[in-house]
């Protein structure tokens, strides 16, 4: 008997285990695994295309049951040494911004006009790229418009209640409660997107936060309503995070480059209203009226402002191969790396517990690393196929 067709003596009953042509429609038998066919045009063999076909039984078998192994996240299918790549790009270019952007604000009193420079040069730059054919927009549906716009209105607000904090509690206090971010990360993943974490990456979080904390004590001044805003900046800032990764790795699977076009003019309009509305407007034209906008400024604002738009594509696609926790944890050793800045450039004196804080945080994001990497190798190990 032929291994690979079946006919009964009226030659109209096949086994077929793959589609053959779009001239043939065919319903199965479930029960009996026979397939009936209907042939539109006069003259087509039905047996001739099925052994015409180059898989075997077995490899069809394999093409029906094989399942994608859609549960592990794209982090941990990334190469490491792609990882430390864009971690270190990340890393640099938000140093460099931090630095550069704290010597304008000794003069530059004016951090959402400031940040409407930054979403602007992006909107600039990610246009010139689409022109280029680097970016390509996609076809969205009205409803993944709206989620784009309340992306954008949630990356504003975020911006918006980190500086209103800041200016109700102390530096100190501010960075200890927003280095918890980590942890906001992870219970973020497992309450509303189900992703469980292991012990280890929940252990591996505490030093980093200790660390952190220990590191920015100081002067611990804060009011009530400055903590709960601080709070609400840490929850804002960790969901804007998670929310950037979803869209690049979610349904939507959107271009990192593609998202920043689409949210920079939004972020910038939204920035400049609430320059209007805080006084800051008035406040730059008096500056320009002065005569205080210089060469010098201008040079030093364009800077500024591309340094941000390469940090922008920089975090969405860190964020995008690394994951939302991993950059979450990497912007808190930032925040070690600015002090140790700080104190090369600015001769910022820290005292003991700043010091021991700078150790137990560096040793803890050297214990989160190897924690990942044993995750991304668990993942790799137990995934469908390998």
């Amino acid at each position: 008997m032929d291994s690979v067709t079946k006919r009964d003596s009226s030659e109209e009953r096949v086994v077929e285990l793959k589609p053959l042509s779009p001239r043939v429609s065919e319903s199965l038998d479930a029960k009996n695994g026979n397939s009936k066919y209907t042939d539109d045009n006069a003259g087509y063999d039905p047996e001739e295309a099925l052994l015409s076909q180059d898989s075997d039984i077995e490899a069809q078998k394999g093409q029906v049951t094989e399942k994608p192994a859609a549960t592990v996240p794209l982090e941990y299918g990334v190469p490491l040494r792609t990882k430390v790549f864009y971690l270190t790009t990340y890393l640099l270019l938000n140093l460099a911004l931090t630095i550069h952007s704290k010597m304008l604000f000794a003069q530059f009193k004016f951090p959402f006009l400031l940040t409407a420079f930054h979403t602007g040069a992006t909107s600039v730059g990610c246009y010139t790229l689409m022109l280029g054919g680097y970016i390509k927009p996609s076809k969205l549906s009205l409803r993944d418009n709206m989620i784009i716009v309340a992306f954008s209105v949630l990356c504003t607000i975020n911006i918006a209640i980190s500086n209103v904090s800041l200016a109700l509690v102390s530096v100190a206090f501010h960075q200890i409660i927003r280095s918890i971010a980590p942890v906001f990360t992870v219970v973020v993943y497992q309450l509303f997107l189900g992703r469980s974490y292991s012990r280890a990456t929940w252990i591996s979080c505490i030093p980093i936060t200790v660390g952190v904390s220990m590191v920015a004590y100081g002067e611990l001044d804060f009011t009530a309503i400055g903590f709960a805003l601080t709070l609400l900046g840490v929850v804002l800032a960790v969901i804007k995070t998670v929310v950037t990764n979803r869209l690049m790795t979610g349904s939507l699977a959107l271009p990192a480059l593609e998202i920043l076009l689409r949210i920079s003019p939004l972020a910038a309009f939204q920035s400049l209203v609430y320059a209007v509305v805080t006084g800051e407007g008035a406040g730059f034209k008096k500056f320009v009226d002065d005569g205080q906008l210089t060469t010098g400024w201008v040079i030093a604002l364009v800077t500024n402002s591309s340094i941000a738009f390469l940090l922008n594509i920089s975090s969405f696609q860190t964020n995008k191969v690394t994951g939302a926790l991993t950059i979450s944890v990497c912007g808190n050793l930032k925040q070690i790396l600015t002090v140790l800045l700080g104190i090369i450039i600015f001769n910022v004196k820290i005292g003991a517990i700043n010091g021991l804080g700078m150790v137990i945080a560096i040793l803890g994001g050297a214990y989160y690393s190897k924690v990942e990497l044993n995750n991304k190798q668990a993942k790799k190990a137990s995934s469908p196929g390998s």
